[in-house]
């Protein structure tokens, strides 16, 4: 393709996630597979475009404004390559001939000139563009972080790295790094997580024979973290309460070591998803549940669980770097109806917890609306459960992720995704049961 089609294809690419609902590298991928003749070189030229756009979107919707004009993914494209020296003149690769975009009106020829020198990030711009984010969102953020704002908000807008979590029912971090080696990929052990592989760049890992047999599974070391903190225990009674596609749940029963009962629980038919997953990481003590408001379940599993875990649906503003489009789909009214299910869930999670058992709420969010504030009102009406700090919990080697009582991860500070968890445990109703009790029992319906 020449570098003219490349810039069309892309304009293309934007054009379809700026109407379409659903994560960036979803339409890029649908964008390819229906032009099977994109060769490899091309399509990741292509999509370099496409993510350097997402990216900046906010500077360059900034300098399309200076220049009165309404941004449009062709617009954006052509103030990227006009700011960008290092593709020469603009003009030039809006030919209007052969596969490439149609030339530049006098109008758009005037916004390249005018952009022409400048620089994508300049002094005077707003958080918003610092941030990459819609304005209400930056405010939240800069509140949120303080001084830390700028390196905490750019450090959202890099790229997300690779990482893996090895399956302890089935081998070492040790062996998996040596099988991984032998297949020409090199990686490095977490920084945090005990079970964690970073790999340098994102590699094909799921045709491997160790990805096939449960050995490795994608997850970011935050995610893992999050697992870690629930402090499950063979022989205990726990519940993921908002499963998803089961990434939580697989490494809370590696924790358990097999023994004891893991129920896994969503709204969603997106764990029916799940059982392959679960099938070859050779964790057999998981019963998958899709549970409704009114399910049985809930109310014959009340006060039973020894460890309750609440990943509970919210913006996602942690994990940014892997949809970076998504931060433009972002409403408040979308922050507003989340904050109200997160705590109908937490709710509805607490029954299941029993005297000297522990619920942790967590979510991929960075925002305190989701986080501390959801924590402090869950500590305010739920007189019967107390707040358990992070570091009384912790009990690996690497320091402590947390600020003040809580867990938290940012991708500046420690390279994983956004988290944020929450550690409350159950008063005993009878001030005997300690919080390390084994469940004993059987979970009804299992």
């Amino acid at each position: 393709m020449t570098p003219a089609a490349r810039i069309q294809a892309a304009i293309e690419v934007l054009d379809d996630i700026d109407v379409r609902e659903a994560p960036a590298d979803r339409i890029t991928a649908s964008y390819m597979r229906a032009r099977r003749y994109i060769g490899a070189k091309d399509r990741r030229a292509i999509l370099a475009r496409v993510y350097d756009v997402i990216r900046n979107r906010e500077a360059l919707d900034w300098w399309l404004a200076r220049a009165k004009a309404e941004p449009s993914a062709r617009l954006r494209l052509l103030a990227y390559v006009a700011l960008d020296a290092a593709d020469g003149d603009a003009a030039a690769l809006f030919t209007g001939t052969g596969h490439g975009p149609a030339l530049l009106s006098d109008a758009e020829r005037r916004i390249a000139a005018a952009l022409a020198g400048q620089t994508l990030y300049a002094e005077g711009q707003p958080p918003r563009v610092l941030a990459n984010c819609p304005e209400w969102v930056a405010r939240l953020l800069a509140r949120r972080f303080g001084l830390d704002f700028r390196a905490e908000a750019g450090a959202l807008n890099d790229e997300a790295p690779f990482d893996l979590r090895v399956n302890l029912l089935k081998t070492t971090r040790e062996r998996a790094l040596q099988k991984l080696a032998s297949h020409g990929i090199t990686g490095e052990p977490t920084r945090l997580s005990p079970w964690g592989i970073r790999v340098p760049a994102r590699k094909p890992v799921a045709g491997l024979a160790a990805y096939k047999n449960g050995l490795i599974e994608i997850q970011d070391e935050g995610s893992q973290i999050v697992a870690l903190l629930t402090d499950a225990r063979p022989g205990q009674f726990v519940v993921d309460f908002c499963a998803g596609g089961g990434g939580k749940t697989l490494a809370l029963a590696a924790m358990m070591a097999n023994k004891g009962a893991l129920a896994a629980l969503d709204v969603s038919a997106r764990l029916n998803a799940a059982a392959p997953r679960f099938a070859r990481s050779g964790a057999k003590i998981i019963s998958a549940r899709r549970i409704t408001g009114g399910d049985l379940w809930l109310a014959e599993n009340a006060g039973k669980a020894d460890r309750v875990l609440v990943d509970a649906p919210c913006t996602g503003v942690g994990a940014w770097r892997r949809d970076p489009a998504a931060r433009f789909r972002l409403t408040r009214a979308e922050l507003d109806r989340l904050t109200a299910l997160q705590r109908e869930i937490l709710d509805r999670a607490a029954r299941l917890v029993r005297p000297g058992g522990r619920l942790v709420y967590a979510t991929c969010s960075l925002l305190a609306e989701e986080n501390e504030d959801q924590a402090a009102w869950f500590a305010e009406t739920h007189a019967d459960f107390t707040l358990l700090p992070a570091a009384e919990i912790w009990n690996e080697p690497a320091p402590v992720p947390a600020e003040g009582p809580y867990l938290v991860l940012t991708p500046a500070r420690f390279g994983t995704d956004g988290f944020f968890a929450a550690v409350f445990e159950r008063r005993s109703l009878g001030g005997g049961a300690g919080s390390d009790r084994l469940w004993s029992g059987t979970p009804a319906g299992r």
